[in-house]
């Protein structure tokens, strides 16, 4: 099939590949514009640009959609369908109304659960067991079309939010290339979301990152996995910023009574040990600021922890 598509990060670029793998005739790639990133602020193309350039397709990066010469290059691609895949700009209807078989969403979550734009790290966060990728023929509400077809995968407790997304992009791009045959075939007809079971994956900011140690260990340990890589958990000791890339949550001592939260109850090699609201959280994996990704050991020898230090930048009634 003829196609325009519209993506930008590391799930969009594997979703792309899976379409260029099997021979689909990828008349345009649009993806979002240069921006700097990274600790130099470098400007860098995203992931899907980098495939395209790769592949020698044309690439169109407009700010908007919203006027006819933004929207002419999309037009002169003359394709049957445009699939989207996590691409940053919403499609105005006149975009929508160009393609002879619609625009094609891959999203990835069990439509209509977690619409919006963060749904793997919210499906950790609110601790789902379970997540998948729904084909969605698009319209202009936010992801509220039909769905032509949703595949199913369990969220296993050690996942992050980049090892899932890593999993789902795959199963994203099994699923988009049967959802394309079906629909050329005519095979596939789309069915409207349930009006129950609605719920939002607003983006996520990083004034969500710091960790309130009043919540449970199992709430925190979501947490934490949800926002790795992005924006990461973080917390404070001794006034100094330190960023949360591995924890564990962890029953504890069942003789002793939890104390404050925050608290540091213990301090090895393997493991830091914090209290929580309930529960204790074990951190395996730290970076100081300005600083790399560390194990417990390696973080220690230049951030020594003691027993009985809090972290956390909140204060408690006695």
């Amino acid at each position: 099939m003829r196609l325009v598509f519209a993506g930008t990060p590391r799930f969009a670029q594997t979703i792309l590949h899976a379409l260029l793998d099997a021979s689909h005739d990828v008349a345009l790639v649009m993806t979002q514009p240069d921006r700097p990133a990274g600790r130099g602020l470098r400007i860098n193309p995203s992931d899907v640009k980098a495939l395209a350039l790769e592949r020698g397709l044309p690439v169109h990066q407009p700010a908007t959609l919203k006027t006819p010469e933004c929207r002419s290059p999309i037009v002169a691609a003359r394709a049957q369908a445009m699939v989207v895949a996590a691409y940053g700009l919403i499609l105005p209807q006149a975009v929508l109304d160009l393609m002879p078989y619609g625009c094609i969403n891959v999203h990835a979550s069990l439509l209509p659960r977690w619409r919006g734009a963060a749904p793997i790290q919210r499906a950790i966060q609110a601790g789902d067991r379970e997540t998948g990728i729904s084909i969605m023929r698009m319209e202009a509400g936010l992801d509220t079309g039909p769905v032509y077809l949703r595949e199913s995968i369990p969220i296993a407790s050690d996942d992050s939010a980049q090892s899932l997304q890593d999993k789902l992009a795959k199963l994203g791009g099994q699923c988009i290339l049967q959802a394309l045959n079906g629909v050329q075939a005519g095979t596939l007809a789309p069915v409207a979301q349930a009006s129950e079971g609605v719920t939002y994956a607003s983006k996520i900011s990083k004034d969500e990152a710091e960790l309130d140690w009043r919540q449970s260990a199992a709430e925190l340990d979501r947490q934490i996995r949800a926002f790795n890589p992005f924006p990461v958990a973080q917390t404070h000791l001794r006034g100094e910023s330190v960023r949360i890339w591995r924890g564990c949550p962890l029953d504890g001592p069942q003789d002793r009574p939890l104390g404050t939260p925050g608290v540091v109850a213990s301090v090895t090699d393997a493991r830091i040990v914090v209290q929580c609201g309930s529960g204790y959280l074990g951190l395996d994996e730290l970076q100081r600021s300005g600083g790399k990704r560390l194990a417990v050991r390696e973080f220690l020898r230049g951030c020594p922890v003691a027993q009985g230090e809090r972290l956390g930048t909140q204060t408690f009634p006695a």
